[in-house]
């Protein structure tokens, strides 16, 4: 069979790292014969060539080559590009890894859309990935109808014979953003990009040690010298206008002014950030005209006109303000409805502890001059927010624990102002409802076992940010119970550490309030059962009873309907005639029954079979005995004294 993606690996002494990437790459959805690994050693010095030539010698699919160390990652990977056989390559750094089924979609996304380059989703463990972008499928995008500009890291599948035709490969040697001319590049050359947004292709880990190399601190005249040749590349291929505003404008916010705002700035030391500050200050009097801070949100035109201006104190006290303005967003409603669940919250921006308050009118224009001073220059931040309010919007979304994989959920908000007692002035809040369907939660796909948090996003006046979802006080903590949906049993709940909104997907058992089942609510006739069950469930769902005896087990088909009043499920089953006979069944709950070894919800009562038909009786519960239980009342009610 033809290679069909040949994955490049750039290594250096990644020790036990590399192991997840290793293993992600061997358990590909892509035929073995599809597919080929090229590690590139670029002059290790621990113990990696010799465990990647051990892997090479027993997988035919992994080629090693080793070099002398070159640096940085651009050789190597141009190494790789040489030794390929694939008709794409796929850039993968050796301390991240690939979602399992990361090549097959896509490869065959990239050819459906005949692309030159695939960008697949993207999930950061610890490090910034881009969002807006992943909002989305975008089969045809483009620098000029996508925010491709955003995501500049290597992390991307190539075909081949378009970097073979334009000539293009990594800038070598010991520098930094070589991807960024790369993928720039390859961006604005390409005849298609696609955007694979429902399948979290590559996973962006942060090492323990936090000594991946863009979390190393750089020599600020090399940064920004390579900076430039990024900007080179887009002046080479596009017009003077908005399109190379725009571009131009991806390095003035991320590489320059986000450098220079609020924590991020404070938490360098004090000369290293006069230094970023003086090699900025050039570039933006050097290279970038008045059309590409235009687009700036208000704080980042203030932040970019302080720089341009030479303002390094005004800057230093502008981000001491804004390092207080925080996101809070409050829970103001968690329901099921038809098999969704509803969660309804308000957001809006706090500092020191309060909400942010406005007044309408007194904006200035950084674009023509800076603010004088810092009171100024909350005062301009703060008319402008008012004035882009009508743009203002809220986001849920979905983020799994383990691998921070994180989707969008649909809501509907609406925007408030919301007098003070301070005549005059206001409060901006985003009120909304998300509409969170297990279905297909996961970019339209069922949500996947495991802990999901619930995170909010605002895009409001000046900034973009994120917090979790919390409850508006602790006695009005709205609560949904455990729902039964597309084969999942999904549980809202509020976590003890943060005391935020979170789901638990498929793995709670204890906590879904099945033991909150009493004995006499359940009913035995004839060959049949009925119970009611605390499960939120949307139409009549089939499942089964596991019955355990003590030298046999039984199953039987059951149906959880919605109760008539919304307070939960019916359960009803036909009970098996093997039941009788004088003996004890404890009773499971299958909320899955066609699957193999299907998962089992214990129910807190038994089945005693007998000639005089079957009864129920309650289980002992799991919890302490009286004379423990009673002795630990005691001592925490002194404790609280």
């Amino acid at each position: 069979m033809p290679v069909k993606v040949s994955v490049i690996v750039p290594v250096y002494n990644p020790g036990t790292y590399i192991e997840d990437c290793v293993s992600s790459l061997l358990r590909q959805s892509l035929p073995p014969d599809e597919y080929e690994v090229i590690f590139v050693d670029d002059g290790s010095t621990d113990d990696t060539p010799a465990r990647l030539d051990a892997l090479a010698a027993e997988d035919p699919r992994v080629t090693v080559v080793h070099q002398e160390n070159s640096g940085w990652s651009g050789k190597p990977r141009n190494v790789g590009i040489a030794a390929s056989r694939g008709e794409y390559v796929m850039f993968v750094d050796n301390d991240d890894y690939l979602g399992d089924e990361a090549l097959e979609r896509m490869y065959d996304y990239g050819v459906a859309h005949d692309a030159d380059v695939v960008v697949g989703k993207m999930a950061g463990q610890g490090r910034g990935v881009p969002v807006e972008l992943f909002r989305e499928n975008r089969p045809r995008a483009s620098v000029e109808n996508a925010p491709l500009i955003d995501s500049l890291t290597p992390h991307k599948m190539v075909r081949r014979a378009f970097l073979d035709r334009i000539g293009l490969r990594f800038p070598e040697g010991r520098r930094r953003l070589e991807d960024h001319v790369f993928i720039t590049e390859a961006y604005l050359r390409a005849d298609n990009v696609a955007v694979l947004s429902d399948y979290v292709c590559y996973y962006h880990v942060r090492r323990d040690d936090s000594s991946n190399a863009g979390f190393q601190r750089f020599d600020p005249v090399g940064y920004f010298k390579n900076l430039r040749e990024a900007l080179d590349v887009v002046e080479e291929y596009t017009e003077p206008g908005p399109l190379r505003d725009r571009l131009f404008r991806r390095w003035l916010r991320v590489e320059m002014v986000e450098r220079m705002r609020g924590k991020r700035l404070l938490a360098l030391p004090a000369d290293y950030r006069k230094e970023l500050f003086r090699e900025i200050h050039s570039v933006v009097v050097e290279r970038f005209g008045p059309g590409v801070a235009a687009g700036l949100a208000p704080t980042q035109q203030v932040v970019a006109a302080l720089i341009a201006a030479d303002r390094y104190a005004d800057l230093e006290a502008f981000a001491e303000w804004e390092a207080g303005v925080v996101l809070k967003a409050v829970s103001e409603g968690l329901e099921w409805r038809d098999g969704s669940l509803l969660v309804s919250f308000a957001a809006e921006y706090h500092s020191d502890g309060e909400p942010l308050t406005f007044a309408p009118g007194g904006g200035g224009d950084p674009l023509r001059s800076a603010p004088k001073d810092v009171a100024e220059a909350v005062a301009w931040v703060g008319a402008d927010t008012v004035a882009r309010f009508g743009s203002a919007r809220a986001d849920l979304l979905l983020r799994q624990r383990d691998s921070a994989a994180q989707y969008f959920q649909p809501a509907q908000f609406t925007r408030e102002t919301v007098p003070t007692d301070d005549p005059g002035r206001f409060r901006l809040v985003l009120r909304a409802t998300a509409t969170v369907d297990p279905a297909g939660a996961a970019g339209g796909t069922v949500l996947g076992g495991g802990l999901w948090d619930a995170v909010v996003r605002v895009r409001l006046g000046g900034w973009t940010k994120e917090c979790r979802l919390v409850p508006a006080a602790r006695t009005e903590r709205p609560t949904a119970p455990a729902g039964l949906v597309a084969g999942r049993v999904v549980l809202p709940y509020w976590t003890a550490r943060h005391t935020s909104l979170a789901l638990d997907v498929d793995r709670a058992t204890r906590s879904l309030g099945l033991g909150r089942i009493a004995p006499a609510d359940v009913t035995v006739t004839h060959d049949r059962l009925g119970a009611p069950v605390p499960l939120h469930v949307p139409r009549d769902t089939a499942v089964q009873l596991r019955l355990t005896g003590k030298e046999r087990v039984l199953d039987a088909d059951a149906t959880l309907s919605p109760a008539p009043d919304g307070s939960g499920a019916l359960l009803t089953a036909a009970l098996p005639a093997l039941l009788m006979g004088g003996a004890t069944w404890r009773v499971a709950l299958a909320p899955v029954p066609d699957t193999a070894g299907p998962r089992l919800l214990p129910l807190p009562f038994a089945l005693r079979s007998g000639a005089h038909g079957v009864r129920v009786r309650r289980l002992p519960g799991p919890g302490l005995p009286r004379r423990l239980a009673r002795r630990a009342r005691s001592l925490l009610a002194k404790a609280r004294r």
